[in-house]
């Protein structure tokens, strides 16, 4: 219930009635500042304040005569008013309005998102917590490597979400910013007070300075956070997929009653959530390219930014509204097998220990690759034998010589990888 309401309201956001909505607000602050200013009669102002509106239908109707979209909707505000409609866009360039709501409607959107992410850690936290001990085979280049925790892995997780939630609140900083500034930025036809103003009214900051348009970097630095938050959903989501092959399976996506895997094969139970995050991130990544070519514009402006912007920010901030929304179920339905993952533990017959055994062997006055000789020949042996990897340990007489059997089996412990993880989880306010 709660993902649906969230990725209406980003829709909603990003919807063609909020923009103009935002349009009119962003006039009606403007004429509330000139009054203020006494650049306008108070009681014109107190009209437009009370009659401006419009109809979506009659200014698509006009639009189509214009080809001209805020030409079109200043003439659908003017038919609900009378003479003092002559005040509404006095002294504006299109920009002023268009930039100006894309900021309001970035604000929001990336405070929804911002929440999400809270959402997401919380949950992480929760699970980060309850698997904190949950003893798994860490895996380097796809191979087995040293034991750490399920928790631990979601541990991670947490912190990078943590992360994306301060780079979110700075980035909500950088790209709260409207300008009212004219055609070139000159603030030729209108006082830079009434920038300052509206802005405050409208609850952003007035951009220090700006040509016919708000710099795109601000514009490329939004996508980017998007494409970084998108980036992570497909790494998470791939972590998951991999642990939930048939051959690992120590953890996967929930299946639910009634749902069905495959058409051909009844058996199967696919993650395709986190499949579905995997492949949509690339869609967000990709739309990060966008906005940086977005950046380089021709002069005070072009219209070059325009036509891929009305695809690229909408399209990105729903999309991480809706992934984020998804993986959180995911996180929260998340099913364990920790049978399995005691069972791949040992699957390669205690070989995890070497690194332990090398250097008890270097404790005891071994050089370094005399140490790792023995360990090796042995780890060899273990790979390619019937017999453990302690089992050979125990027969290899030049390791006897320098490690007793009492201190052999007690290398072969998994506390001793564990012994840290509350220092980790401390550091990370997961106590």
């Amino acid at each position: 219930m709660i993902g649906r309401y969230t990725l209406q309201k980003m829709g909603q956001i990003w919807g063609e009635e909020n923009k103009f909505n935002k349009w009119l607000e962003i006039e009606v602050a403007v004429c509330q500042a000139l009054a203020e200013e006494g650049e306008i009669p108070k009681a014109d102002f107190e009209k437009i304040r009370k009659n401006a509106a419009f109809s979506l239908d009659r200014l698509k109707e006009i639009e189509k005569e214009t080809r001209h979209d805020i030409l079109s909707f200043l003439t659908a505000v003017a038919e609900n008013l009378g003479e003092e409609s002559k005040y509404i866009h006095m002294g504006l360039t299109s920009s002023d309005i268009k930039d100006t709501a894309r900021a309001l409607q970035m604000k929001e959107s990336l405070e929804l998102i911002i929440d999400d992410l809270k959402t997401f850690k919380d949950a992480l936290a929760v699970k980060a917590n309850k698997y904190k001990m949950q003893v798994m085979i860490g895996r380097t280049h796809g191979v087995h490597a040293e034991p750490l925790t399920l928790g631990l892995k979601l541990a991670n997780w947490y912190a990078e979400v943590k992360r994306h939630i301060q780079r979110g609140e700075q980035l909500l900083e950088r790209i709260s910013f409207g300008k009212i500034s004219g055609a070139v930025g000159t603030f030729a036809n209108i006082n830079p007070k009434i920038e300052e103003r509206a802005c405050e009214i409208l609850g952003i900051k007035a951009a220090p300075i700006s040509s016919q348009i708000l710099q795109r970097d601000r514009h490329s630095e939004y996508l980017s956070f998007l494409g970084l938050v998108a980036s992570s959903l497909d790494k998470f989501a791939t972590e998951i997929r991999n642990l939930q092959r048939t051959d690992i399976l120590e953890i996967e996506e929930s299946f639910r009653k009634g749902q069905k895997g495959s058409s051909a094969m009844p058996h199967k139970k696919n993650p395709i959530i986190c499949e579905r995050v995997s492949g949509l991130s690339r869609v967000v990544k990709a739309n990060v390219n966008v906005g940086f070519d977005n950046v380089n514009l021709w002069h005070e402006r072009d219209l070059t930014h325009s036509s891929p912007e009305r695809v690229v920010l909408p399209d990105s901030s729903i999309l991480v509204d809706y992934m984020l929304t998804k993986f959180i179920v995911v996180v929260e339905n998340l099913g364990v097998y920790p049978e399995n993952m005691k069972a791949n533990l040992e699957k390669t017959k205690g070989l995890i220990f070497s690194q332990k055994v090398m250097l008890n062997l270097v404790d005891k006055g071994l050089l370094r690759d005399d140490a790792y000789a023995i360990v090796q020949r042995n780890a060899l042996k273990a790979w390619e034998g019937e017999k453990t990897f302690k089992e050979f340990l125990l027969e290899d007489d030049e390791l006897l010589d320098n490690l007793s059997q009492e201190e052999v089996e007690q290398i072969f412990d998994y506390s001793y990888h564990l012994r840290n993880i509350d220092v980790i989880y401390k550091r990370l306010g997961l106590e």
